[in-house]
């Protein structure tokens, strides 16, 4: 009789597990994760905005190309840039732009800025689009690091590519703006560096395209689990990773110029205002350029595409001209 109960216990027990586990599966939420390029943004967008066309790249006669070129070895793993650089004439030095691209730290791909490095180019910057390890490969801060990695890598070839090493900006779309911001106000920073390399991660202008400056701002609310899965694990779970890496935290008299080029979606400016404000009591340079009734990843397709380059030159011709 004792037995027989025993076994009933053990059967209910086992149900209770089984119907909690399931329960907790249930909960669960499946991350469905999308390409994200220029052309499966521009089926995203059409639906409400008709008039769009993608952006393609550019005719390049002027400009030299390299692509696909390791920037960063880890273990097995290449990470790659492209350049998109002037012709030089003479002893001509050109500025710099590194290009982050965004997709929630988990998709996109470095060939999404190559319209816009190519247009950079053509004013005469060099541009190197960066390749980025993602939250499914290696959480935070390995794409910080990453990032950090290709500025060193940027300075040590300077004069390959006739770059003026005191004047280089890095420029972020969406997440890649989150990073890209993170990166320029964490000059020197040893969390972010792999090696004691004596090449100066710091640069002199940042360029923010609708991307967030804080994970733990008030208005950074609709930030989930997208985000958990790159700072390993949710707000809860491990607030120390949301705080660190949120460039507002870091934010004092040594941040460059900041430009801020938005779309009309108010969660992609989480902390920007209170970023500007500690940026204007320390004398900091900033602008913002909101472009009306745009949705998110706006720079993908024209016609906005075209207003983005024109902020993004002008602000970095002046800033480049203040150095």
């Amino acid at each position: 009789m004792e037995t027989k109960r025993l076994k009933c216990i053990v059967k209910t027990l086992i149900l209770i597990f089984l119907g909690s586990t399931t329960i907790f599966a249930q909960e669960k939420k499946e991350i469905k994760i999308t390409p994200y390029t220029i052309e499966t943004t521009y089926e995203k967008l059409k639906k409400d905005h008709p008039f769009i066309s993608p952006i393609r790249p550019v005719y390049t006669e002027g400009i030299n190309i390299r692509e696909e070129v390791v920037y960063r070895k880890l273990g097995n793993r290449e990470l790659k840039v492209d350049i998109y650089y002037p012709k030089p004439k003479r002893d001509d030095l050109f500025p710099a732009v590194l290009l982050i691209h965004g997709g929630g730290w988990i998709s996109g791909s470095k060939e999404n800025q190559q319209p816009m490095a190519q247009r950079l180019a053509q004013e005469g910057f060099v541009a190197v689009t960066v390749e980025y390890r993602l939250s499914q490969e290696a959480v935070y801060p390995a794409g910080v690091k990453d990032v950090k990695a290709a500025i060193d890598w940027v300075r040590k070839n300077a004069a390959e590519f006739n770059l003026d090493e005191n004047k280089v900006a890095v420029l972020g779309t969406s997440a890649g703006a989150q990073l890209a911001t993170l990166v320029g106000v964490t000059t020197g920073l040893k969390i972010y560096k792999d090696n004691d390399c004596d090449i100066s991660d710091k640069v002199q202008a940042i360029v923010n395209i609708d991307g967030i400056v804080s994970f733990i701002h008030p208005e950074a609310a609709a930030e989930g689990e997208i985000a958990g899965l790159w700072l390993g694990g949710m707000r809860d779970e491990n607030p120390s990773n949301w705080k660190e890496a949120s460039p507002l935290e870091y934010v004092d008299e040594n941040t460059p110029p900041v430009i801020f080029i938005n779309s009309a979606q108010p969660r992609f400016h989480a902390g920007r205002n209170d970023m500007i404000k500690l940026m204007d009591n320390n004398g900091i340079y900033s602008e913002v350029h909101t472009i009306p009734d745009t949705p998110h990843s706006f720079w993908l397709v024209h016609p906005w595409f075209e207003a983005t380059v024109s902020y993004t030159v002008d602000f970095l011709n002046k800033v480049f001209r203040m150095n």
